[in-house]
């Protein structure tokens, strides 16, 4: 397992980080993506963090806090020792049936802060993301209550997730001009059957030097190699919620070159695709989510999985996005400062 620094900063993550998304559900969402229970949740911990995984990644509105306690008591369960481990979490989801149980406004936020590190059973919370972009709340108001968490000790380094690249440049220049907490990372969807990310965001996160964590890495199991065209198992989790969506058409080329790349390396659809992205500098760490022990176990391998020049550039030859405007006339007027230093 290799640590890479978070963005800007010199907290040290593992490469792999396990996602808990499966931990805790019982009915609608929650129940279809996972339901795992305490003791299911500590298996998957201990052999996570037995394979290097110092990095684990939870939500306050996965299935309603449960994901969180569950983590939480996990490491008292197993003996972990706190300062080990990288405990990231977010907040903006609806936690409740009030007007102010959900977003990212300063009541919210401090609120729920709360709420999460009683669930967790810690002091402080490594990493805190706003799990996605309000458009009600303005982001200096989120930007001021996540500093004021920093600066009382509750939380570490703060992140966000699922934001446009103009949100992140406009959230990182209000916070350089206030002196607040500096935003280190980005958690965002990204994969081989979905590299939208490399358009605005990708070259927004390189020029501002902040980290990026790559959710549903194997968008929602499609990935997995179980899948071709719409045909998929019923017990699979995309059969029942079919979640990111995924160009069906595109997506069986990728899958075709994914079997021929594990088959001649002897290796799993899965870690070759998981693998992929570790390649790409730009990502500092992939979140795997797993129901068995087994599977687990096969996506913590794709560390291990080294891809050749000619691998990368049959995948990307097979998943790279359509040119598009302005991305093409850049390239194209670009080419005059071709050989100089950038």
């Amino acid at each position: 397992m290799r640590y890479r620094r978070l963005g800007p900063s010199g907290l040290l993550v593992s490469e792999l980080c396990l996602g808990t998304m499966t931990f805790g559900g019982s009915e609608g969402m929650w129940g279809l993506i996972g339901q795992l229970n305490q003791s299911e949740a500590d298996r998957l911990i201990a052999s996570a963090v037995e394979a290097g995984v110092n990095f684990i990644d939870t939500a306050n509105v996965y299935a309603f806090g449960e994901s969180e306690r569950i983590v939480g008591q996990a490491m008292r369960n197993l003996g972990l020792k706190r300062d080990d481990l990288v405990i990231a979490t977010k907040v903006m989801g609806v936690m409740g049936d009030g007007p102010n149980q959900r977003g990212a406004s300063r009541a919210h936020i401090m609120a729920q802060a709360k709420e999460s590190l009683k669930r967790l059973q810690m002091d402080h919370i490594d990493l805190y993301q706003i799990h996605g972009f309000d458009p009600l709340t303005p982001i200096a108001e989120t930007l001021e209550a996540l500093d004021t968490l920093v600066r009382h000790g509750h939380v570490r380094y703060v992140g966000l997730s699922n934001w446009a690249a103009w949100q992140i440049v406009k959230a990182i220049g209000i916070a350089e001009a206030r002196k607040l907490a500096p935003i280190l990372s980005l958690q965002a969807y990204y994969t081989l059957v979905g590299r939208d990310l490399e358009r605005d965001i990708v070259p927004m996160l390189k020029s501002e030097g902040l980290g990026l964590m790559v959710w549903s890495p194997l968008a929602g199991g499609f990935l997995s190699g179980k899948y071709s065209g719409e045909v998929a198992d019923d017990d699979s989790r995309r059969a029942k919620f079919n979640f990111p969506p995924v160009d069906l058409a595109r997506g069986d080329a990728v899958i075709a070159v994914l079997r021929e790349v594990a088959a001649a390396k002897g290796v799993s659809v899965a870690q070759v695709a998981l693998s992929w992205l570790l390649h790409q500098p730009h990502v500092t760490s992939v979140i795997i989510g797993a129901k068995r022990p087994e599977q687990l176990s096969d996506n913590l391998k794709a560390a291990e999985v080294t891809l050749s020049t000619e691998d990368l550039a049959a995948l990307d030859a097979a998943s790279r996005l359509p040119a598009e405007y302005p991305g093409w006339m850049l390239e194209r007027q670009g080419q005059y400062r071709a050989g100089f230093d950038a």
